[in-house]
């Protein structure tokens, strides 16, 4: 069976949606066998709408992370599980950026202390430290439009 796209399942809940606003009515209204019948037939046919839209959804490719559906089955609001991984991915980032700088500052000062103990080795020192400078730069320009 092929995927149903996005927009139809979309369609098929505001149908549900409509099916249990017209229950609702219906049940509201309720005169006894005279909309007795009635309740029936909308009853039938959210049952048989909810049992396409279980279908159809079905064959979305869709990926949730199973914490979101965790979180939702335990009543609790999704955006609180992206604002926690939000924050979670900027602390991480922060300590890796912290992580990176600190090796940059110990390559020049082991590349100085290199120089001091071994100038005939200075001209190779450089070369390394001017390759290392030119790798970073091509990964914070990479990393700029991010």
């Amino acid at each position: 069976m092929a995927p149903m796209g996005i927009d139809t399942v979309d369609d098929q809940i505001k149908d549900v949606i409509q099916e249990l606003f017209q229950i609702q009515a219906a049940v509201h209204g309720y005169a006894g066998n005279q909309t007795r019948n009635e309740l029936v037939r909308l009853i039938t046919d959210l049952s048989g709408s909810l049992s396409t839209l279980s279908r159809d959804a079905s064959t979305l490719a869709t990926q949730i992370p199973p914490e979101v559906i965790g979180y939702v089955d335990e009543g609790r609001n999704p955006d609180i599980y992206t604002r926690e991984f939000v924050e979670l991915v900027q602390k991480n980032n922060q300590f890796l950026k912290a992580k990176s700088e600190a090796f940059t500052g110990f390559r020049d000062a082991l590349a100085e202390e290199m120089m001091k103990a071994w100038p005939e080795m200075e001209k190779d020192v450089e070369e390394i430290l001017q390759g290392g400078k030119a790798a970073e730069n091509a990964v914070k320009m990479n990393g700029s439009s991010a």
